[in-house]
């Protein structure tokens, strides 16, 4: 489901948003990546950034709490 998603929004240029638990899934889909904790941003990154992402990083967030 991911893909087929993937293909129609590059084809077609749209703007989506997907909510996800699976940090293997946010890490490889989209552009940009928005994490929050307890109500709040702490993570937001896109570019090279996000390309540069992995779990065990991304799952040591807790620097960006004090951000």
């Amino acid at each position: 489901v991911l893909d087929a998603t993937q293909r129609i929004v590059e084809r077609s240029n749209l703007t989506t948003l997907m909510i996800t638990h699976n940090m293997r899934d946010a890490i490889a889909y989209g552009n940009r990546l928005v994490m929050m904790y307890d109500g709040r941003i702490v993570v937001d990154v896109s570019g090279e950034e996000k390309k540069n992402l992995n779990i065990d990083n991304l799952t040591k967030f807790e620097k960006w709490l004090n951000d």
